[in-house]
C-alpha cells in the first residue's frame, strides 16, 4: 500500500527477501553450512586441537609483542619474514615458493579458484571419506568434484584412482598424508603412482600434510630428492595442529612459477599483522611445541592400546595423526551418552559408507584421555 502517488510501491518486507534470496545460487541454497559443535561446559575431544596452552611466561612474551604492533596499519614486511621462517622451518626447497592462507580452508578455495574454468568443465578428484572442504569449496569454486572411495581399510583405491584420474582428467587432485578422519598414512608406492598419473594429465596435486607434526613422513622428502618429477605438486600445511588453532594460519609449498598463480587470486592482507607475529613467536619456540607433539604422539599410542582393550569397541586403526577412528555398536547412542557425561568427540558415521558406526577422537592430555576412556567405558 503506498500512502502517496509519488512513492515507489515496494513489497512487503519478506517478500523483498525472498525475491532477494532468488539471486542467491540454487546450489548455494541447498548447502548446509559448515557447522561447529558447541563444546561449552565439556570436555572437548572433536576437533583435533593442541590441548597444551602456553606456559605463563610465554603468554606474557607473546602479550608484550602483539601490544606493541601497530594495529592501524595494515600489515606489512612482517608476512614475507613468516614466510621466510616458515620456510626455514619446514627445510623448504630452494627451487620452491610458499604463499600463507587464512588456515589451509583458504588455500583450498585459492587453487581451486586458480583453476576454475567457465562453464564448470574442470574438476576436483578426491579419495573419500576424507576432508569435507575439498568437495564443498569445489562447488562453491563452480567445480566438478569426484570423489574416489578408498578400500574398507581405509588404504588408496590404487586401482580406481588410476581410472579416475585417466577418465577425468581432474585439475587438482587432494591427496591428504595423513588422511582426515581415517588418520590414514597411504602406502607410499600407491601415492607416488596417482601422483605420476596427475602429471601425465597436465594436472595439479595437492599433497594435504595438516596432520605432519604427528606422522612418520612427509611428502617433502621426495619434493627434495626428486624436484622435475614433482613441477606439478603443491604441499599443503597448518600451524592449527601444531599447536595454533587459534590463530588461523596455512601455507602452501611448491615450484614457484606455481605458487606465483595461486599468489594471484590470494586477497591482499589475507593474515593479519597478529596472526603473523604469533606466528613468528611460536616457530621461535618450536621446540615447546615439538616436546608438545611427541608427548601427543606417546598418548596417541597409549589411547590406541587402551581403546582396544574396551568390550564395545569393534575396531580401532592405527593412527598417523592426533586422532583416532574407532568402530563400535551404535555410534550414534555413543556419542549422547559421551555428550551426557560432558565428553565431546565427532560422530564421523553419516558422513560415508565405510564410516559406517565410527567415531573419531581427538589425542588429548594424559588427563583428558584417561576421563574420554572412563567415559565411553561406561558410555558403551
Amino acid at each position: 500500500f503506498c500512502a502517496s502517488p509519488h512513492l515507489l510501491c515496494l513489497p512487503m518486507t519478506a517478500d523483498l527477501t525472498d525475491r532477494a534470496l532468488q539471486r542467491i545460487r540454487a546450489d548455494v541454497r541447498a548447502l548446509h553450512a559448515y557447522t561447529v559443535q558447541s563444546a561449552q561446559g565439556l570436555l572437548k575431544l572433536d576437533a583435533m586441537e593442541n590441548p597444551f596452552t602456553l606456559a605463563p611466561e610465554l603468554q606474557a612474551a607473546l602479550g608484550q609483542r602483539l601490544g606493541a604492533l601497530e594495529l592501524n596499519r595494515y600489515p606489512g614486511p612482517r608476512y614475507a619474514d613468516l614466510q621466510a621462517a616458515l620456510a626455514a622451518h619446514a627445510q623448504m626447497p630452494a627451487d620452491c615458493a610458499l604463499v600463507l592462507g587464512n588456515g589451509s580452508d583458504e588455500l583450498i578455495s585459492l587453487v581451486q579458484l586458480a583453476c576454475a574454468q567457465p562453464g564448470g568443465q574442470a574438476k576436483v578428484l578426491a579419495p573419500l571419506p576424507g576432508f569435507v572442504m575439498y568437495g564443498m569449496s569445489a562447488q562453491l569454486q563452480g567445480l566438478q568434484f569426484v570423489g574416489v572411495s578408498l578400500t574398507p581399510d581405509f588404504e588408496l583405491d590404487e586401482a580406481a584412482m588410476l581410472a579416475a584420474i585417466a577418465e577425468h582428467r581432474p585439475a587438482i587432485t587432494f591427496l591428504a598424508y595423513p588422511n582426515n578422519p581415517t588418520a590414514t598414512l597411504w602406502d607410499k608406492g600407491a601415492m607416488q603412482r596417482c601422483i605420476d598419473a596427475a602429471a601425465a594429465v597436465g594436472g595439479i596435486v595437492v599433497v594435504d600434510e595438516a596432520y605432519q607434526p604427528f606422522a612418520s613422513h612427509t611428502w617433502l622428502d621426495e619434493m627434495r630428492a626428486e624436484p622435475a618429477r614433482y613441477g606439478h605438486v603443491l604441499l599443503m600445511r597448518t600451524l592449527s595442529k601444531f599447536g595454533l588453532a587459534g590463530v588461523r594460519l596455512g601455507y602452501m609449498i611448491g615450484p614457484r612459477a606455481l605458487v606465483a598463480e595461486i599468489d594471484k587470486v590470494r586477497p591482499p592482507y589475507n593474515v593479519s599483522s597478529l596472526n603473523c607475529e604469533a606466528a613468528l613467536f611460536a616457530l621461535e619456540h618450536a621446540e615447546v611445541f615439538a616436546q608438545q607433539a611427541h608427548t601427543l604422539r606417546a598418548e596417541r599410542e597409549r589411547l590406541v592400546a587402551a581403546l582396544r582393550t574396551l568390550p564395545g569397541v569393534l575396531q580401532v586403526w592405527d593412527s598417523q595423526a592426533n586422532m583416532v577412528l574407532l568402530r563400535v555398536r551404535d555410534a550414534a547412542d555413543t556419542f549422547e551418552r559421551l555428550r551426557a557425561r560432558k565428553v565431546l568427540i565427532k560422530n564421523v558415521s553419516t558422513m560415508h559408507p565405510l564410516l559406517a558406526q565410527c567415531l573419531r577422537l581427538t589425542v588429548g592430555s594424559a588427563e583428558q584421555n584417561d576421563l574420554l576412556l572412563q567415559a565411553l567405558a561406561a558410555s558403551l
